[in-house]
């Protein structure tokens, strides 16, 4: 009963979100930022092609989360199911994932990125030098971009992801199996992730150093 409650109460929190102007309002906001940084990673990638004969990353891919995603994270940090909270206490509503080919091309990316002079780092998470307990790695920063409308401007909060091709494959066929219901050991699977990860982790940093040689020569 508890949980058909619980359910019941998410999607009226939902529904009552998303029958707001004020919400729908915000959420074109997010949206507009999203595309401001998007545009200024591929400015990037086309200068990169130009100058240097090669490109940074490999793919671009752009998230808003749903309301009910948008609710869960706030119920879970037990706070308002308000336009006003979301504003203040959420920081990635509009998501960007950047992947790499090299790890190098993340932080070169990255220092580029936020030495824009209309860009403001707020706050970053490198979890490529020091990884999460499960082996994940990625390099989060939350910026806030300005988005110019007919009669004002707003700065809005981004959460810019930076991954390899190989982090990305992991966090990918991890996000899959965190999922998955009645695991009957689920030390050993995390264990094993863990290695995996930390493999992988050893194969970017010599296709790195090949392509230092490569250079070189």
């Amino acid at each position: 009963m508890s949980n058909s409650l619980e359910i019941y109460s998410i999607l009226n929190d939902c529904e009552t979100l998303e029958n707001g102007e004020d919400f729908a309002e915000m959420m074109v906001w997010y949206r507009c930022a999203i595309m401001e940084v998007e545009t200024k990673l591929k400015v990037l990638n086309q200068e990169f092609s130009l100058r240097y004969d090669g490109n940074p990353f490999e793919s671009i891919e752009t998230r808003l989360k749903s309301p009910s995603s948008i609710v869960n994270k706030l119920n879970k940090k037990g706070l308002e199911i308000t336009v006003d909270s979301i504003w203040e206490n959420l920081h990635d509503v509009a998501g960007i994932r950047v992947v790499c080919s090299f790890q190098d091309d993340i932080y070169k990316l990255a220092r580029m990125l936020c030495s824009q002079d209309d860009v403001s780092l707020l706050r970053i998470k490198d979890y490529i030098k020091n990884p999460k307990p499960n082996g994940y790695r990625s390099l989060h920063l939350i910026l806030a971009i300005p988005i110019f409308l007919s009669e004002k401007k707003k700065y809005v909060k981004v959460e810019v992801q930076f991954r390899t091709i190989a982090m990305d494959f992991w966090a990918s066929l991890e996000h899959k199996m965190k999922y998955k219901k009645n695991i009957k050991n689920p030390e050993q699977i995390v264990e094993r992730l863990t290695k995996c990860a930390d493999t992988i982790q050893e194969i970017d940093q010599e296709m790195q150093t090949i392509r230092k040689l490569i250079e070189k020569e």
